[in-house]
């Protein structure tokens, strides 16, 4: 502003004085020293540790955290680094600026950090110093991991996880979903059982734990029981062995399921005819006639405790010869559905004879004329449920649409690769309880079904992590050639399947990897 006045101003200029031990010119400081002799009269680091010596588990990759607490910790990563700069002493005397890993040999058993500090010395003057400090890893195992390799089979709790069906669909997600969160990551042992899958733990806590778990997302009923393996009656300690037993509920989504008289009598006389749209910690159930909807929770189900009348495996495919909608869109339980009558023949009877139905559906708003669709054959089923013997003068549908089908589609892409895969568990399957060929192949078609569920379902993968596959390479004429395409998991909801490996390590990698305060 001044010199927009027209008024006369200094120009201002830093001055210089000279260095009292070397006499070169230089920037005043508080300490009148340059830098080089300033580091040369005063050492910051002087008592800081250098050399470290720190515990490694070389079976579960975890690292000591005295006295008793191992963290697990993967190799130049942003955990290994704040456990390495926490182990550090008297690292409060000064202010840590920056921390970042220096590259050594994978199998010299040395972690090098790289270390930025300040400090104020002579009369306020500030200086910054870097330094390195060398840790000497040490293996020694954990105390959970020495008494697996002593005896593999030494567990102290074990969790029992059945469904009474006739599928593994439940487990695949299941899965997923322990994955995700980490629930079986004290896990010692996974073996694979008839009709579920044991979990074997090294503590009783962990196992209440991860029962916990399995409650909090599918409708479950649980029972534990001890047995006594040892005791020393002079100290009065007592060694049991812990097994909880825990059954999933037999109903499965896209079940038809027939409630009690009682049951439908409590929720408003729902039904009596269902569709499971959805089982998380309650069961969704929907009346594809009316649209009416509930949900049970683990005890009102344990309570009735019914089955399915059909599961999704007697499923019979139909062709849509027409649709009429008559009523709009309606948001149920979180999901769109449009009632209409449809007229519908079964694809097997093609040829064959002219048998049609009428329907009503709450597939409206997905099925249109010359579309395929998954159904229920009330027709021609042979049901000994007794819940329908109970309801007098009940009229049946002939047919009860569940879904649409892509299999027309699916049949030109049978063969590729997904863009995306998903990871699993480490389950040990013993081959004297399979039947080998037969059973690898049923497995291997529901795990399939699976992965179709997945695409056509956005709500299904929800609560679970899907990953790109690096194997994928997309087609350009494959969307030209099949025309309507199948439903497939956006990009979008695909995570980065992250390992760390040497070829991938550069000089942005470790200034991701640095700390600062």
């Amino acid at each position: 502003m001044a010199g927009e006045a027209g008024m006369f101003t200094v120009q201002q200029t830093v001055g210089s004085v000279l260095c009292c031990k070397c006499g070169i010119l230089m920037a005043p400081n508080a300490a009148n020293m340059c830098v080089k002799c300033l580091r040369s009269e005063v050492d910051i680091t002087e008592g800081l540790q250098k050399h470290v010596i720190i515990i490694h588990c070389p079976e579960c990759d975890c690292y000591l955290q005295p006295p008793r607490t191992w963290l697990k910790a993967q190799v130049e990563s942003k955990e290994l680094l704040t456990f390495c700069v926490k182990r550090l002493k008297n690292l409060n005397k000064v202010r840590l600026i920056h921390a970042e890993f220096i590259w050594t040999e994978p199998h010299s058993k040395r972690i090098k950090v790289k270390l930025r500090v300040q400090k104020e010395v002579l009369n306020g003057a500030v200086l910054e110093q870097a330094y390195m400090v060398e840790y000497v890893v040490h293996d020694q195992m954990c105390e959970s991991c020495s008494r697996v390799q002593a005896n593999p089979d030494q567990w102290v709790a074990a969790v029992q996880l059945r469904q009474h069906v006739s599928h593994r669909r439940t487990f695949f997600y299941l899965e997923q979903l322990i994955l995700k969160h980490d629930a079986a990551v004290r896990a010692i042992r996974i073996k694979q059982m008839d009709r579920g899958i044991d979990f074997f733990f090294a503590n009783r806590s962990h196992a209440v734990k991860f029962v916990e778990f399995i409650q909090k997302v599918v409708p479950v009923k649980s029972r534990n029981d001890k047995q006594l393996v040892s005791q020393d009656t002079k100290s009065n300690n007592y060694n049991y062995k812990y097994t909880f037993s825990v059954e999933i509920c037999p109903i499965c989504r896209e079940d038809l399921v027939c409630l009690p008289p009682k049951l439908a009598t409590s929720l408003g006389n729902l039904g009596p005819l269902v569709i499971c749209t959805k089982i998380s910690n309650s069961i969704a159930l929907l009346d594809p006639l009316t649209l009416r909807h509930c949900f049970l929770d683990a005890e009102q189900y344990w309570r009735a405790s019914f089955t399915s009348l059909l599961s999704s495996k007697q499923l019979v495919e139909y062709v849509v010869l027409d649709v009429d909608p008559i009523s709009s869109e309606v948001n149920v339980g979180g999901s769109k559905y449009v009632m209409a009558d449809a007229q519908v023949a079964r694809v097997s009877d093609f040829g064959k004879n002219d048998t049609m139905f009428m329907v009503r559906t709450h597939l409206g708003h997905l099925l249109n004329a010359g579309d395929y669709a998954l159904g229920y054959d009330l027709h021609a089923a042979n049901s000994n449920d007794m819940e329908i013997d109970k309801y007098k003068g009940l009229v049946m549908p002939e047919v009860i649409l569940v879904k649409k089908s892509y299999e027309e589609t699916r049949q030109k892409k049978r063969g590729k690769p997904r863009a995306w895969k998903l990871k699993s568990l480490p389950i040990e399957v013993d081959a004297s309880d399979t039947r080998g060929r037969a059973d690898e192949e049923k497995m291997n078609k529901e795990y399939e079904q699976f992965l179709r569920d997945l695409e056509e379902q956005p709500e299904l993968r929800f609560n679970i992590s899907l990953y790109r596959n690096k194997e994928y390479q997309p087609s350009e004429m494959a969307s030209v050639t099949d025309g309507e395409d199948a439903p497939s998991v956006p990009l979008e909801e695909l995570l980065d399947d992250l390992k760390l490996s040497d070829e991938e390590g550069d000089d942005e990698d470790l200034d991701d990897g640095g700390m600062q305060e």
